[in-house]
């Protein structure tokens, strides 16, 4: 046997990768999406997984579907183990079968709550204060394997699912490098989910649209799931405007739905701040824009740049 088989695709998986090159328990062999058109000259490039395993000078398995032939390639490594995190696609069960001990999922949710491709987008979407990072053995439902390990996470304020997936990386990273010894071993003995579970399927372009109507919670907590992607966004006289993350404004900016203005921050009184005004008589401080065909920039710099009274939202 030749140790741990890694199956990932975007940078949270690539920095789970490095844990395990620099640790002391061997990998085999790696499996990832195929190369990718990147940027706006659509130059085919490399996932950070595949990047990370070549520069280790690691086999690396490239496919969008692991049929017949990828998975007796999977084979010949000889896996005692296979690792997953955030590989993009289903193993079907001939390839859950491969390694010795099977695989085990790094999932961002405190399971059964929020299956699926995007749990901690949901969660912040929800509302939720707090979320986890959790260890299960893969199997052929949708997470829905046995749990080995789960540590809780409290949402920061003003955080993007981008920066939390970031933290819950680092956690559910140190949970892997304790739970490994028993994983390789065979010993662990993971203990089954318990509670009703939920769902959380990939966000589209049009759950990423910012509705100024809504209340202020509920829009900061919308900009904040989208952020990076699919990538929060409003219309500004029918441009797209893309959000920066957002926190609840505490004050009273007036104005209607859409409205934004300049306000005294609450904290610090030399610094001026953008209020998207919202229902219920609340708003939002929006930290950065991005205009259409321009870089991301200080809310209040590219609002002191406007000509006229400035208003977000409408019909996307």
């Amino acid at each position: 046997m030749s140790g741990i088989v890694f199956a990932g695709t975007p940078k949270i998986a690539a920095d789970v990768l490095l844990g395990l090159i620099t640790s002391d328990f061997p990998v085999a062999g790696v499996l990832t999406r195929p190369d990718a058109a990147v940027g706006r000259r659509r130059v085919l490039t490399p996932s950070p997984v595949a990047a990370v395993a070549q520069d280790a000078g690691l086999p690396v398995l490239k496919t969008s579907k692991v049929d017949e032939a990828t998975t007796a390639a999977l084979s010949r490594l000889q896996p005692q183990l296979g690792v997953i995190v955030a590989y993009g696609a289903l193993l079907p069960e001939p390839a859950l079968t491969v390694p010795t001990h099977g695989w085990v999922n790094l999932h961002y949710s405190e399971l059964p709550k929020y299956r699926g491709a995007a749990p901690v987008q949901h969660a912040i979407l929800n509302g939720e204060r707090t979320t986890a990072a959790t260890i299960f053995q893969l199997e052929k439902g949708m997470d829905s394997g046995p749990i080995h390990a789960t540590r809780t996470y409290e949402i920061p304020e003003m955080t993007s699912a981008g920066r939390v997936l970031e933290d819950l990386t680092s956690l559910g990273n140190r949970m892997l490098m304790d739970l490994l010894p028993s994983l390789l071993s065979g010993t662990a003995q993971p203990v089954p989910q318990t509670g009703k579970p939920s769902m959380a399927p990939k966000l589209t372009r049009d759950d990423a649209f910012i509705d100024p109507s809504a209340p202020a919670r509920k829009v900061a907590d919308r900009i904040n799931a989208t952020i990076p992607e699919p990538g929060a966004w409003t219309l500004c006289d029918g441009s797209r405007l893309k959000l920066g993350v957002a926190r609840i404004f505490h004050g009273t900016p007036g104005g209607t739905p859409g409205d934004v203005s300049l306000q005294d921050s609450d904290r610090h009184k030399a610094e001026r701040v953008v209020v998207m005004t919202t229902g219920g008589g609340g708003g939002v401080v929006l930290t950065t824009v991005q205009p259409a065909g321009k870089q991301m920039m200080p809310a209040a710099d590219w609002l002191r740049g406007q000509p006229g009274d400035v208003r977000l939202g409408g019909t996307p």
